[in-house]
């Protein structure tokens, strides 16, 4: 049994590979930094591929498909992604894009190409890491909230695809709230709320994967408020994000 982690050098990817190891998994793993993925390596007992790769790149999607279609991967994680803060008008185009590539481009392209070969032998699992922000639209974190509604409308369908197909394969979105990882530092800004424990919600995760989840919420508050969601108006879920988002802005936009 093998599982490819994308993004899998620190937070809840680093963290799903040690429990799929745990499970008996053998593990590749995918990001830039090969030091941080050798020390997972040098800390399991299953056997660990290490593809250092920027998928930014949409050429890299290709090519990691094409090293491993003849592996047999039974569950994909499409984890890679981050986010940035920052008022539309200020943030860097550039950056922007390079999320839009992570995001949705190298979530897209592996989804599809793992996904077809998964339906061939009628079996796998795909999990996407996806945020609560892809319920909403977020001033100040605003192309961050768009790539993650993307790849959660994207899974959501599949899925239903799946279950019309009568397909043993699964896909599932994960959604968490605020998670203790390197998000902050790279989208330069800071959550005021409480952060979930990187291990827990990864664990929940892959637990809830194996059961088949569509939705795969981990924290209690964060299901309450996407519940609550349908019940109040566009205009003032905009509002209420501005000024969450606006707290969590280190001042620089």
């Amino acid at each position: 049994m093998k599982v490819l982690i994308t993004g899998a050098s620190s937070g809840i990817g680093r963290d799903m590979a040690y429990y799929f190891s745990k499970l008996g998994y053998d593990l590749v793993l995918v990001a830039r930094r090969t030091e941080k993925m050798e020390e997972i390596k040098n800390n399991v007992d299953t056997n660990v591929e290490i593809i250092s790769m920027d998928l930014q790149e949409k050429e890299n999607c290709f090519k990691l498909y094409q090293q491993l279609k003849n592996e047999n991967i039974d569950i994909l994680v499409n984890n890679a992604g981050f986010g940035l803060f920052g008022t539309f008008d200020k943030t860097d185009l550039d950056r922007e894009l390079e999320m839009i590539n992570l995001n949705i481009i190298a979530t897209h392209i592996l989804t599809k190409l793992f996904l077809k070969d998964m339906i061939k032998k009628d079996s796998g699992y795909i999990l996407n890491v996806c945020s609560s922000a892809g319920f909403m639209a977020g001033p100040r974190l605003n192309t961050y909230y768009a790539t993650k509604n993307y790849s959660l409308k994207l899974t959501m369908a599949i899925y239903e695809e799946l279950k019309k197909m009568k397909s043993n394969v699964n896909i599932s979105a994960l959604c968490p709230g605020p998670v203790d990882t390197e998000f902050n530092k790279v989208a330069k800004g800071v959550f005021n709320l409480k952060e979930a424990n990187s291990y827990y919600v990864a664990k929940y995760a892959v637990d809830n994967m194996f059961k088949k989840k569509l939705l795969i919420i981990p924290q209690f508050k964060i299901r309450l408020t996407i519940f609550l969601l349908r019940f109040i108006p566009y205009k003032l879920q905009l509002l209420i994000t501005y000024h969450i988002q606006k707290r969590k802005n280190t001042g620089k936009f």
